[in-house]
């Protein structure tokens, strides 16, 4: 049995930034071959158990978690916020405490990066992030996977991500920053990436010899770029500015066929979905022969098998 596991020197993933640069090459080695053999490791969580916080509506995240968790060997507990004594005022603290006690880790998708961060820093089994409001490492994980399986590498690579500088992308930053990918922003001011996720990939790229850079214009970020990206315009929670922000991106940063071709030769269109279609993206491009949305989405499976196991078994 050839069921190689990565190390990590984390208990917890909260943001990526916890990761450096071989630990994720080596969670996305583990996924690669993971995807490939994956009757290997069907019995390495064995008796393991991961329960799922949910805040927030999923689709890919629990089916990517509880899927993953069956094919390891383990179980997995879906868990609605208002379902628990959190949505009736009990202290972030004593539900970590306890539901430590009962299960082996917890995945949390929230609305508040900090809860996330309370959660962790009293529970005594690790703590993923599943989506807060800051941050996306799972989805991240699972794009760094995508593009490595098509493009066959980061270095000499571009990324142009086009649209909201939110929790994915701030995660993405970090991401390419550390696997040496350059990667650009196409953002109105005002929707700019957070400030400490711009610090510390600026500083992850002079390190890995990539570069980062924040633009206004669509064009300029996507010109030679081998990866497209896009992302809602208007993240879950944020419903009540939907108009506002609609009449501010559109259609200036609606990814077109038209915008594809300012890209390189080859160029793939990513979106970790759910897309708004006719929004941020074209049907024509979004079901075009360059998207590579559904790999993407696949991967969040492998990607999230190969971090349960780096941290479980």
């Amino acid at each position: 049995m050839n069921a190689k596991k990565p190390i990590l020197g984390t208990k917890h993933l909260l943001s990526l930034r916890e990761l450096s640069r071989m630990e994720i090459l080596s969670l996305l080695d583990a996924a690669e071959r993971m995807k490939k053999n994956p009757q290997l490791y069907k019995d390495v969580l064995s008796g393991k158990t991961l329960a799922m916080i949910f805040q927030k509506p999923s689709t890919r995240t629990r089916l990517s978690f509880e899927v993953g968790m069956l094919e390891l060997g383990g179980r997995a507990i879906y868990l609605r916020g208002e379902e628990l004594q959190l949505g009736r005022g009990e202290a972030i603290k004593d539900t970590a405490l306890v539901m430590s006690r009962y299960v082996d880790a917890i995945m949390a998708r929230v609305f508040r990066q900090e809860d996330l961060e309370e959660l962790a820093k009293y529970s005594l089994v690790p703590v993923i992030n599943g989506l807060s409001d800051k941050w996306h490492p799972c989805q991240i994980l699972a794009d760094l996977l995508t593009i490595r399986e098509k493009l066959g590498g980061f270095e000499e690579r571009k990324l142009a991500w086009v649209g909201d500088g939110n929790n994915v992308c701030n995660t993405l930053l970090i991401g390419c920053a550390k696997v040496g990918m350059d990667m650009v922003v196409a953002s109105p001011r005002g929707y700019w990436p957070l400030k400490e996720a711009l610090e510390e990939a600026r500083k992850e790229a002079q390190v890995n010899g990539c570069e980062i850079k924040i633009v206004e214009e669509p064009i300029e970020a996507v010109k030679g770029a081998d990866v497209v990206y896009t992302d809602t315009f208007v993240s879950m929670g944020l419903e009540a500015e939907r108009g506002e922000r609609l009449r501010i991106f559109l259609p200036k940063y609606r990814v077109t066929e038209e915008l594809m071709k300012e890209a390189k030769r080859g160029a793939i269109f990513m979106h970790c979905l759910p897309a708004h279609r006719g929004e941020e993206v074209t049907d024509e491009v979004l079901d075009g022969p360059r998207s590579v949305v559904l790999d993407q989405a696949e991967n969040r499976l492998h990607a999230q098998k190969a971090l349960l196991y780096a941290l479980l078994a």
